[in-house]
């Protein structure tokens, strides 16, 4: 990754592309394995590699990914790795009617893979050792909180979690992999009237 921070996306084209499904899938999947090929991303998403070829290219066209030193000595492959880590969407950034209107479709995009994403954890749980499903958090939290506080609380869980990344990543990378596996933490954050 070039760059440790999150990008900012603000328009309208970035908010298309990755508000795609197979788009996100792939940068989810991209984001992952830090570097891949289109060959190998095709593999974990079951498409065909042209098709994903494209669609790696439309990320890199905004800036959502670039291209990555090659891992193998086969100059035919062209390796990719995302540009930043992670993104955001801010609300002050997406207040014209068609900005709002994509950042709606990237949600949905986005929360449909996540319900399937642990639809799948729990229809396999059983496949899981002892220790992971130990391990495995799902909690619901209902605070009364200020909005200057709700903001403070996603800042703060939001260091959390990379720290934890981060320290995950570094230690991979000095060879520590015993035990390790993908791990997918979702969070939503909002308030709500009325009962629960």
């Amino acid at each position: 990754m070039t760059s440790q921070e999150h990008r900012r996306i603000d328009d309208l084209g970035t908010l298309k592309a990755i508000a795609h499904p197979l788009r996100m899938r792939l940068y989810r999947a991209l984001f992952v394995s830090r570097t891949a090929t289109a060959s190998q991303l095709a593999d974990q998403v079951d498409e065909a590699v042209s098709l994903v070829s494209y669609h790696l290219r439309k990320l890199a066209e905004h800036g959502l990914i670039e291209e990555a030193e090659a891992q193998s000595a086969d100059g035919r492959e062209r390796w990719w790795q995302p540009s930043s880590y992670g993104f955001s969407i801010r609300d002050e950034d997406v207040r014209a009617p068609e900005l709002a209107a994509a950042t709606a479709a990237f949600g949905r995009t986005v929360d449909e893979q996540r319900r399937e994403m642990y639809d799948r954890f729990r229809d396999e749980r059983h496949t899981w050792s002892e220790e992971w499903r130990s391990a495995a958090v799902s909690s619901e939290w209902l605070p009364r909180l200020t909005a200057p506080e709700l903001a403070s609380l996603g800042k703060e869980l939001d260091a959390l979690l990379q720290k934890y990344d981060r320290r995950a990543r570094a230690a991979e990378a000095a060879g520590d992999t015993e035990g390790r596996e993908n791990v997918a933490v979702h969070l939503h954050g909002f308030p709500y009237r009325g009962t629960a």
